[in-house]
């Protein structure tokens, strides 16, 4: 039987990325796929987490239908144990909706932490007080910086603090983020970072909380995403039923969310009080936040971001 022809399928590292991403804006790429799916064009479907044989790890699959411009995909992110640090990677495919065929197969490191930043950007754009002026970040690896780049140029900010455990005793992270920009000041504990703090970004891989919601001096937006970690969480889930509650997407997230699952379980709070999600802020469907209590907004990152990132780069190739 004659095998059936597929066209070269272009394969990108993650180093190979860049010039690609240079060329797009993530933000507004991100602003037009929840858009897409508040009008029914876009399908995302729930995370699956697959356990690996003999507790040697696990594989997450992101999924995502992109209909309005013909493609879907998913992204695969294992998490494989080893007798040392573990080895964690993820690589997307897309594929065409016309032919069946895929068009793109790329390392989603790169992927993963523009796509993450975007995501919890346009949350702010969309949340936060427009007046403003105290950031907040608690995590300096890869995805906090990247989260840095992304909302420098979305609020007139007056102070950027970050903090994270480590930075102290990291010289070249230190002058990494300072170059940034000049507002961007260094705290030695976590609680100077966030005090008086208008939007905190949480971008740890921590499973347990790293900041004490209840010692906030005034209300906040505290945005807060995923790690491999099972039930991993960046606030304590008791929490969870006295703030304004957003997420990326109010259907599949709080059956992955860690805070989420374990104040349902043990809380007595449901996933009905979540305000609304991106596609709802998006096309306006939801309350804008009073900030009489402060904002959680959580994210678990999406098949249907991975896939959109993935097609804005294919078209530049």
């Amino acid at each position: 039987m004659q095998r059936p022809t597929i066209n070269a399928v272009s394969v990108l590292s993650d180093k190979e990325l860049d010039q690609y991403l240079e060329k797009i804006s993530v933000l507004v790429i991100m602003e037009q796929t929840f858009t897409a799916l508040s009008q029914g064009q876009v399908a995302q479907p729930a995370q699956s987490l697959t356990l690996f044989p003999q507790n040697r790890g696990d594989v997450i699959t992101y999924q995502g239908v992109l209909s309005h411009v013909d493609v879907f995909g998913a992204k695969l992110s294992p998490y494989i144990a080893t007798d040392s640090a573990p080895i964690i990677t993820a690589w997307t495919i897309l594929m065409s909706m016309k032919t069946g065929q895929p068009l793109l197969i790329c390392d989603s490191g790169r992927l993963t932490r523009e796509r993450t930043a975007a995501t919890t950007a346009l949350a702010i754009d969309k949340l936060a007080r427009k007046e403003s002026k105290i950031l907040a970040l608690i995590g300096t690896g890869a995805i906090g910086l990247a989260h840095l780049k992304h909302v420098l140029a979305l609020r007139d900010w007056q102070e950027i603090r970050i903090y994270s455990p480590d930075l102290a005793l990291n010289q070249s992270k230190q002058t990494q983020f300072k170059a940034l920009d000049d507002r961007i000041s260094l705290c030695d504990s976590n609680q100077a970072c966030i005090d008086d703090a208008d939007v905190i970004m949480l971008c740890t891989s921590s499973g347990k909380p790293v900041i004490d919601v209840k010692q906030l001096r005034k209300p906040a937006l505290i945005t807060s995403i995923s790690t491999n970690i099972a039930q991993a969480h960046e606030i304590d889930p008791a929490l969870l039923s006295t703030l304004d509650v957003y997420c990326d997407d109010k259907k599949t997230t709080p059956h992955s969310a860690g805070e989420m699952v374990l104040a349902a379980q043990q809380h007595q709070w449901s996933a009905d009080k979540i305000v609304g999600d991106l596609a709802d802020l998006c096309c306006h469907q939801c309350p804008e936040p009073s900030y009489q209590k402060s904002v959680f907004f959580r994210s678990i990152g999406l098949g249907i971001e991975d896939i959109a990132i993935a097609y804005a780069i294919y078209q530049q190739i």
